[in-house]
């Protein structure tokens, strides 16, 4: 009844009566932060009506991350942070009932996909739903670079599937035979970078992990390869995926992104050259 009211009052949702007569499941959202004092509010404040439970796994935050957090009623439990995937896969754990909304702190769902979300709880027939994640880049929305639509898979049964990929790149995997996936209309809006600098430092630390995560797999590049790589993702992002419609800030997003391919790369073969120097 309380989800009912609420899609009426808010997003104007007038057929009450299969609202009420549907099983509506109850929905926990898991947020992993770390020193996310700046984001972690808003995250909070965007799901406050579509919840109910939160739960925030945090990596041991110096800043008002847990102040702010118990401020606002969210559960808090912190956890030494292993990579992105592990986690992720941890905080599910701790998810009070089996249907997941997966969310980072510097992001929030926009109304479009607030009334979905709630739709989807009072007819759940899929056992996942992706949705479109939009992002803000140093003030400016983003819709190309391959920013956007940057589908997302963040709404699941959580029996249904875990987090795979590779660090940090981490994605949710329906691992079930037969599971079936729907995607919602809305966007997940992403708070990324507030100034290019932290894009770079970013970009750097990710490439760290990356190389990390391919040099744990036995993975191997030539130079020639690493040059044909880093170009081939400029000429992508900026030309193919139109990141030039984004002005200034889509040229720079294209050349940081093609920077990071090349220090990934590069780093995975000093990983190899210090290996074969130790032996």
């Amino acid at each position: 009844m309380k989800d009912a009211a609420f899609l009426q009052r808010k997003f104007g949702i007038q057929h009450l009566k299969f609202v009420i007569l549907s099983p509506v499941i109850q929905l926990s959202v898991v947020i992993i932060t770390f020193n996310e004092e700046r984001n972690i509010g808003r995250c909070l404040d965007a799901v406050k009506d579509i919840a109910d439970d939160i739960v925030v796994v945090d990596s041991f935050s110096t800043d008002r991350t847990e102040t702010i957090c118990r401020e606002k009623g969210a559960r808090f439990v912190q956890h030494v942070f292993e990579g992105h995937i592990e986690q992720k896969n941890w905080a599910i754990t701790q998810a009070k009932f089996p249907h997941v909304l997966s969310l980072d702190a510097d992001e929030a769902p926009d109304d479009e996909l607030k009334k979905a979300i709630l739709a989807a709880k009072t007819n759940w027939t899929h056992d996942g739903y992706s949705m479109n994640r939009l992002t803000n880049y140093c003030g400016q929305w983003i819709r190309h670079c391959g920013w956007y639509p940057d589908v997302k898979l963040r709404l699941w049964n959580s029996r249904k599937g875990r987090w795979g990929g590779v660090n940090p790149h981490d994605k949710y995997e329906l691992t079930e035979k037969g599971a079936t996936e729907k995607h919602l209309p809305g966007n997940i809006l992403h708070y990324s970078y507030y100034t290019v600098d932290e894009h770079y430092k970013q970009a750097d630390k990710f490439a760290g992990i990356a190389a990390k995560a391919m040099f744990a797999k036995g993975k191997t590049i030539s130079v020639p390869m690493i040059w044909v790589k880093t170009v081939a993702k400029f000429i992508r992002n900026y030309f193919i995926m139109l990141g030039f419609l984004d002005g200034g800030k889509g040229y720079t997003i294209c050349r940081i992104t093609a920077r990071e391919t090349y220090r990934k790369y590069n780093m995975l073969r000093d990983m190899h050259r210090q290996k074969s120097s130790a032996s």
